[in-house]
């Protein structure tokens, strides 16, 4: 069940700009931090390696820094990324602005801004209980600020009732995506019936992107302190289901333990199966801001190399 109504906001400012305040912020950060090692040098230039082409080595820069480096072109993609976000009405709980999904978008956005700098290619799917877009990975600037725009869409046109079914929009993807790709899934991880018989056909579809020599990253966004912890007054309540309309009256003290107790144990399997099938589940609290979802996303990359 998800609490409280929600109402269409429109007011979110510019999120190219926000992506890019995000990533560069970050990055600042990240020459401070124990993580300076990553790779972060968003130049149009990557580490010459024996048998790329002398032509493309920019002298200048060796000059200055006595190390080789190719120049980078547009058409260059070392990655190809494909974001999945799950845009069912559970995902606009807790508040009209503040919400799951205008987290995971914004999230995604910086990462698409991240990405760019690489000269990494990246396409977008979005589901509910079916799948909505589905868009091919590319590196273009023009392929970016599309991608852009369907995410800013997103955030001012709420979907009502809109229901979730996991499985068969990974599935979809899963049959759409013909080249090998870091798969990042951005979901609350529930389905508008979360049984075990739900859950089972999730991980099918995660085995079958898995199958299809995908690498998978999970990010369970959350409103940690709400959906986990259940940090409601103790009164009265009426919750809505966000994805059904259905309504229930009750008093918080009085499904607490058997609410939190639930849900620990259903995200404590969701855990287990993911190390299982080697799939990265990653929590994603709304609450902490986009920098671990970054963090997150760079050692997944330094791994792959």
């Amino acid at each position: 069940m998800q609490a409280v109504n929600y109402e269409n906001e429109t007011s979110y400012g510019n999120l190219e700009l926000l992506a890019q305040q995000v990533v560069e912020g970050f990055i600042t950060g990240l020459h401070k931090s124990p993580f300076h090692g990553f790779s972060v040098e968003f130049a149009e230039h990557r580490q010459y390696n024996n048998g790329d082409n002398v032509k493309n080595i920019d002298w200048k820069l060796y000059a200055k820094t006595d190390k080789l480096y190719s120049k980078r072109f547009e058409e260059e993609t070392n990655l190809r990324c494909q974001f999945v976000i799950d845009v069912s009405s559970s995902m606009y709980f807790p508040e009209p602005k503040n919400n799951k999904l205008t987290f995971s978008i914004q999230a995604v956005a910086s990462l698409m801004y991240l990405l760019k700098k690489q000269r990494d290619a990246f396409g977008l799917s979005l589901f509910t209980d079916e799948l909505l877009l589905n868009s091919p990975a590319k590196s273009t600037t023009v392929h970016q600020k599309y991608l852009f725009m369907q995410l800013e869409d997103l955030l001012d046109k709420p979907k009502v009732n809109a229901q979730t079914n996991l499985s068969e929009a990974l599935h979809q993807v899963a049959d759409l995506i013909h080249k090998r790709s870091l798969v990042v899934i951005f979901s609350d991880l529930f389905n508008t019936q979360t049984t075990k018989a739900k859950t089972d056909e999730f991980f099918d579809a995660l085995q079958h992107l898995k199958f299809n020599k995908h690498e998978v990253v999970v990010f369970n966004v959350v409103d940690k302190s709400k959906e986990v912890n259940f940090d409601f007054e103790n009164r009265p309540y009426q919750f809505i289901d966000m994805e059904t309309g259905e309504m229930i009256k009750v008093h918080t003290s009085q499904v607490k333990e058997n609410y939190t107790a639930a849900v620990a144990d259903y995200r404590q399997q969701t855990a287990l199966r993911c190390a299982k099938y080697k799939i990265d589940l990653i929590d994603a609290d709304i609450n902490e801001g986009f920098y671990p979802v970054l963090q997150s996303y760079l050692i997944k990359r330094q791994k792959l190399g």
